[in-house]
Parts: C-alpha cells; structure tokens; sequence
C-alpha cells in the first residue's frame, strides 16, 4: 500500500475523543450524575447506583433486581450492591413470587418513597437549569434525538449478541 494511502487512513480511523459521540455522552451523563449526586450522597447518604434503583422502583414498582439492571443499562454487580444497601437501610421491600421462590421483587419502603419524594425536585430543578441553556425547539429535537440514538444502541446491542 503506498505510504500516502496508509496515512491518509491512519488520520480517517484515527479517534479524536473531543468529537466522539459515545464518549461525549459518557462524560455529559457522569458530569451531570456526580453533580446531582453531591446532593443525595450529603443529605441521604445514597450513591449513584441507589439513587438509580430507587428512582426506577419509585416509577416501575415490583421489579426484579435483573430488571431494574435492564432498565437501566447498569451493571448487575452494581445493581446487586444498591439493592442489598437499600434493603439493609429498609428503603426497599423485597417480596418473593408465590409460584417461583427464586424469583424476588422489589419495591420501595415507605422510607424510600420519603427519600425519593425528597429527591425527585431536586432532580427535576437541576434538569430544569441544565436545559435552560436550550430553547423549546433544541429541548423538543434533544430529546427526540436522545430516543432515536437509544433505539439505536439497544438495536445495535441485540445485534452484536449481546443484548437479552
């Protein structure tokens, strides 16, 4: 191959993060996840990843563990963990399904409906201030952009053979 088309190559495959998609998304999601954070781990002594149960539980209550991993694209590792720390500190409730002992569900005590109730504005403020920086028609077009890229991924995922 001559040099000119290997370089030419190498500059067209070669990653530049700054541009990346997946990359910006990634840093944008953990900017916005530990500023929120700061707030709940202070106040409620919640990490990221209980945070996200809670907040999935508040709104699809009597999930399984590996369902609310489905839900939210998190490891089960990590579920796993949020889950046995909220039952621990009795924010969640864990009921066992009367035709299959293995299977376990899960929803919210009245301790963490509390904490969600707290939590929730405080979320909804800080999404509220990050999207000031966009009109109506950019918030409309994010968002429908957001669905698509999503639609996207889990289909690209399924794909690979890797998805459930």
């Amino acid at each position: 191959m001559p040099q000119s088309a290997r370089a030419s190559t190498s500059s067209r495959d070669k990653l530049h993060l700054d541009s990346f998609v997946p990359y910006r998304l990634s840093v944008l999601s953990n900017i916005v996840s530990m500023s929120i954070a700061h707030t709940y781990e202070r106040e409620f002594g919640l990490s990221i990843p209980e945070w996200r149960v809670i907040a999935v539980l508040a709104r699809y209550p009597n999930l399984s563990a590996i369902e609310v991993a489905e839900r939210t694209a998190m490891d089960k590792v990590a579920v796993s963990r949020a889950v046995q720390s909220l039952l621990a500190a009795r924010r969640l409730v864990r009921t066992y399904d009367k035709g299959d002992r293995r299977r376990s569900m899960l929803r919210l005590s009245a301790a963490g409906r509390a904490v969600y109730t707290r939590i929730a504005p405080l979320a909804l403020g800080y999404e509220r201030k990050l999207l000031n920086a966009l009109s109506a028609s950019d918030r409309r077009a994010l968002d429908r952009l957001i669905g698509r890229l999503m639609e996207r991924a889990r289909l690209l995922d399924h794909l690979d053979g890797k998805g459930s």
